[in-house]
């Protein structure tokens, strides 16, 4: 099976192609954006499609990071992934950011429990996987004290780019696995191919309240007749 993974839930807008039966990457196109991933997103997949050698009826399913992560990152991720389905009748697969981050971090550290946490500041996201890769608590939010608390009685692996407050929280001396954002785009497509094609259309995995709100105080009052 090939698979086209996408991944805009971050600052990268990320495509690859991976052969599922040769466990065989075949190419790919990252670009490090911060935004504006709409206006490019297509043509990264272009490109990695390029790259691959391949073509878009050569696609036998789409990958996709469904977050958390940016607001306006991931839903231009869906968006295309579930357009790219439609088009060419393929199955389209959701894959957590949290998830993909944990995979990665057991190449590194097989077998170990991984906390996989990302964001700023106080609350954060994350997702907790033990040994097997089977996530028990998560995906939500959670204070930094509280993770920090985990993190000092379980002796997870760190991993995400919130890794190192949460080291620095819990007192330090802890693994620390991966500290991006997001995983390897690889390991999106690799997740989605051992997963069954028949979970739905991926939807958008918000943790928190969009920070855009409405700008009532420019509201003009109603005027009755």
């Amino acid at each position: 099976m090939i698979v086209l993974a996408i991944d805009t839930a971050s600052s990268l807008c990320a495509a690859c192609l991976y052969d599922s039966t040769a466990e065989n990457e075949m190419g790919r196109a990252v670009l490090d954006l911060g935004k504006g991933h709409a206006e490019h997103v297509m043509a990264v997949v272009g490109e990695a499609l390029a790259n691959a050698g391949l073509a878009y009826e050569d696609v036998d399913a789409v990958a996709v990071s469904v977050g958390p992560g940016s607001f306006t990152g991931v839903r231009v991720g869906v968006a295309a992934a579930r357009g790219l389905a439609l088009a060419l009748k393929i199955p389209a697969i959701a894959v957590s950011t949290l998830e993909a981050i944990a995979a990665e971090t057991r190449e590194t550290f097989p077998h170990r429990p991984v906390l996989a946490a990302i964001g700023r500041g106080e609350s954060l996201a994350i997702a907790r996987f033990d040994g097997q890769g089977v996530c028990h608590d998560g995906p939500r939010r959670a204070l930094l004290p509280e993770i920090a608390d985990i993190a000092r009685t379980e002796h997870p692996v760190l991993a995400g780019d919130a890794a190192e407050a949460i080291s620095l929280a819990a007192g330090g001396a802890l693994d620390i696995g991966p500290r991006a954002a997001t995983a390897d785009i690889a390991l999106y497509a690799r997740i989605a191919a051992a997963r069954p094609p028949n979970g739905g259309k991926p939807r958008p995995l918000y943790l928190r309240a969009p920070d855009a709100k409405p700008q009532s105080a420019f509201a003009l009052p109603v005027r009755e007749r």
